[in-house]
């Protein structure tokens, strides 16, 4: 037994002497070759310019250049950055669509209303697991007067299940085809623009991926129509802010665009089902432009089973939901029990609230299919702002957030993961009331510290029992905070 503490002693030496690596790095980002996002410091002045420029973003003062893709990235940033005309550089960072595939099944809309019965994969659920929309319809359904951006895929705004709550931009349907009626920079975005192609925005954001459509059925699918699916909000208005392409990817450019574009057509709230582990200067100055405007981005915590509070820098936060902003409320998914879905990232104060994630059943185009993903969470709060938006108009986007976060019901699994430890709920957010704690969670408990410990050395197949007593106690949880055994007596070792 003395050779023990000597042993370990020398394994550390040998560890600590014997390093010569170095420490595991972050994956760089994946970006656009050659491709950067320039901020200037005024006005541009592109004939002072000397660099070959892809496009503009007139309104941000943001220009899009490229550079010989065999230049390092670091480089280029290092070059660039030596304009005295420019504030800052970064890569056009590639986006993607934050879910996860399932096989497609028509089945039970459990995360609005959770009776138990299984989901779309089989599994039983745990009746009341939902955002309580069936409570909160008895209060409100929503209106026509609110606008929610979804900043994603497009969405097919023909089909039948949603035609109805999609916005008409009034100025252009009335205007004339191909001409800029309303003058803001898009031609005939009657139902919203497409910046899946940066360069060539157009007024036609048809989904080609399906994925913004399935977000838009959850958000406000038409309800009572006596037909198909009910979304959580059954009258609203959707305005499609295209920039994910057929494959579900898009850039950075194009997502500063799409969500300017939303905050000038004056969204209320904007759904961003998406992201990536890059923090972007560009894209935190957009959504706080957009929280200025008071506009609320309810944003996917992100699909990688990740800490997005985590201190370890190989860990990259998922953004845009890890942005510390006011008007950002983001988002985890959990499963039809409650439980954190495995997919679903998480963090004490970088994820405020949970909603169903797992197996969602929602519209595409011009079908029915069950996803899973944060990317389906999302959805279903950003209709429980929508029902808020609706019922309280003069509230400000930093209390619809606030008021989602302080209200959602505590679920056990989620307690010390996210920032409120509970699932949104629309009616407790409607009624402005906190939830009763769920009693399960040994959290609420009172405590009693309680100290044990055997004989030590202990021989050989021996068994102890002990009898802790708590008078008055219904049921009683046990917690070890400290448990620890003695090795096994060998020289070996």
């Amino acid at each position: 037994m003395k050779r023990y503490p000597l042993k370990a002693a020398l394994i550390l030496v040998g560890l600590v002497s014997g390093f010569t690596g170095v420490l595991s790095q972050a994956k760089e980002p994946e970006a656009m070759p050659g491709e950067f996002v320039v901020k200037m410091k005024s006005q541009m002045k592109l004939q002072d310019f000397h660099e070959y420029v892809k496009h503009t973003i007139p309104d941000l003062n943001m220009i899009v250049v490229k550079r010989p893709i065999f230049e390092t990235r670091e480089s280029a940033i290092q070059t660039l950055s030596q304009n005295p005309n420019i504030e800052y550089v970064e890569p056009n960072y590639i986006y993607r669509a934050s879910k996860t595939p399932d096989d497609p099944m028509l089945g039970q809309l459990w995360g609005l209303s959770n009776t138990g019965a299984e989901d779309s994969s089989g599994q039983a659920g745990v009746a009341g697991v939902d955002i309580g929309a069936e409570q909160a319809w008895d209060i409100e359904t929503g209106n026509d007067k609110t606008l929610v951006a979804v900043i994603d895929s497009g969405i097919d705004y023909n089909n039948p299940e949603i035609q109805n709550n999609i916005w008409t931009n009034k100025a252009e349907a009335k205007g004339k085809p191909g001409i800029d009626d309303d003058k803001n920079g898009i031609i005939d975005d009657i139902h919203g623009a497409d910046f899946s192609n940066p360069s060539h925005p157009t007024g036609d954001p048809l989904d080609g991926f399906g994925h913004g459509t399935h977000c838009a059925g959850t958000i406000g699918a038409v309800g009572n129509d006596g037909k198909g699916l009910v979304g959580v909000a059954w009258k609203t208005k959707i305005m499609a802010a295209k920039f994910l392409d057929k494959d579900g990817h898009g850039t950075l450019d194009g997502a500063l665009m799409a969500i300017n574009y939303a905050t000038k057509m004056n969204a209320k709230i904007m759904n961003n089902s998406w992201g990536a582990g890059a923090y972007s200067k560009s894209l935190l100055e957009v959504i706080t432009r957009a929280h200025k405007a008071n506009a609320l981005f309810v944003a996917a915590a992100g699909n990688e089973s990740k800490d997005n509070d985590s201190n370890d820098p190989t860990v990259i936060p998922a953004y845009p939901a890890s942005y510390n902003l006011p008007n950002i409320l983001s988002v985890a998914a959990v499963d039809n029990t409650g439980k954190l879905a495995s997919f679903s990232n998480y963090g004490r104060t970088k994820v405020h609230v949970a909603a169903p994630g797992v197996n969602i059943v929602s519209i595409t185009n011009q079908s029915y299919e069950s996803l899973s993903g944060t990317s389906m969470a999302t959805p279903h709060v950003t209709g429980v702002a929508v029902l808020l938006a609706a019922h309280f108009p003069n509230m400000k986007n930093t209390q619809i957030r606030n008021r989602i976060i302080s209200t959602a019901k505590a679920a056990p699994a989620l307690n010390k993961k996210i920032l409120s430890g509970g699932i949104a709920n629309a009616y407790t957010a409607l009624m402005n009331i906190s939830p009763t704690p769920d009693m399960n969670n040994p959290t609420y408990w009172n405590s009693k510290d309680v100290n044990y410990s055997t004989p030590h050395p202990y021989a050989d197949n021996s068994t102890f029992e002990t009898l802790i007593q708590v008078p008055g106690a219904k049921e009683i949880s046990i917690y070890f905070a400290k448990f620890t055994t003695e090795p096994e007596a060998s020289s070996k070792r």
